[in-house]
This record gives structure tokens, sequence and C-alpha cells, in this order.
């Protein structure tokens, strides 16, 4: 990413590209854009996420949020600048809480699955028949759940592939992929629970 032309903090010049975008201009947007989704991604959310895939999906979620709310924006001390980076922060905190999400979910789920995997201890520790069964019940809940829940559940509990592979296999985002995939765990859950009672966790 490159740092825009533009020298943040000319009010002005803030309040006539605002001005434009509100009447629909998208050269207005992509100079806002270039002059300061750069230091959002490089100085907020990069620092915050550790993570380039992450930090870009919470970028275009700053800029989406920013457009959604122009019609509220009110100059301010800092400039438009200091607007975006409160929403960027915010945006950086939910990731933060989505992958807290998911990482308990995933670690409930991989328990359930883990005698499944090739090659996995505790599978060889499971008896051949309890495995068999397992694999059956696990089968049968899956074949309930939606085939994208499926699908993400398989690319990345199953399969173990990193989430930008899953999310590419399944031509969405990274982002988007993780809501898809905490869904998926909560509908196998549910319809294992219905399924199987509390104690088949």
């Amino acid at each position: 990413m490159r740092l825009g032309s533009r020298e943040p903090h000319d009010s002005e010049w803030e309040a006539r590209c605002v001005e434009r975008v509100r009447r629909g201009s998208r050269d207005a947007f992509a100079e806002l854009y270039g002059t300061y989704a750069p230091r959002l991604y490089a100085q907020i959310l990069l620092p915050r996420l550790g993570n380039a895939a992450a930090a870009e999906e919470a970028l275009a979620e700053t800029f989406r949020a920013a457009l959604e709310n122009l019609d509220r924006y009110q100059p301010q001390a800092g400039g438009f600048e200091r607007w975006l980076t409160t929403i960027a922060v915010h945006k950086a905190t939910d990731v933060h809480r989505e992958r807290t999400r998911s990482g308990k979910a995933i670690a409930s789920f991989e328990a359930l699955v883990g005698p499944l995997r090739d090659g996995d201890v505790e599978g060889r520790l499971v008896g051949l028949l309890d495995q068999g069964r397992l694999q059956a019940a696990v089968a049968r809940t899956m074949a309930e759940i939606l085939p994208r829940y499926r699908r993400a559940i398989e690319l990345r509990v199953l399969e173990d592939l990193p989430r930008p592979d899953c999310a590419r296999q399944m031509e969405i985002t990274v982002g988007n992929f993780d809501v898809v995939l905490l869904r998926a765990l909560r509908a196998f859950r549910a319809a294992w629970i219905a399924k199987h009672g509390e104690e088949g966790r």
C-alpha cells in the first residue's frame, strides 16, 4: 500500500472531499482512501491484529462503515483521520472478539472430531468400534447442516487448511469465512446435542 500524495489535516480539502462523497463522487472517496488507508493499515490495524489479511479486512470494513455513516460526520479536532481512526479501532476490537469466539468454538469441536483425523494420536487410542460409531454419528450430523456450513467445517477442521486457503476455496474473504465457520460450528453443535443430548459433547 502506498501513501497518498495529500498530507492529512488539510481541513478545507477534507471538507470539499467529504461533501463530494456525500454527493456520490467516487473520485473524492478514492482521494480520501488513498490519503488515509495506508496510515490506518500500517499504524492502527496491522499492529493491533498482527495479520495482514485481518488488517486488510478491517480496513475495508472501516471505510464501508465510514461511507455508510458519512452524513453523521462533523468536523472535529484531528480532522477526518481521527474519525476514521476511531472506527478502525472499533473494527480491530470486533475482529479480536470474533477470533476469541471462533477459537473457543473450534477447540470444542476439535475435541469431538479429533479421532476422525488421519494420524491423530487421540484417534489411534480410540477403539475401532467406538471410532466407527463416532465417525458415523458425526457424518449423520454433518449431513443435517447447510452444505455451506459443512464445507467450512471440512476445510478448516477436518482438512486443517489455513484460514486464507479455506476462504479461497469458498471464494469469500477471510473475515467472511470466519463468520461462516463460527455459524457452522454452532449449527453442528446444536444438531449434535439435539441428537445425542448434552452428554454427547
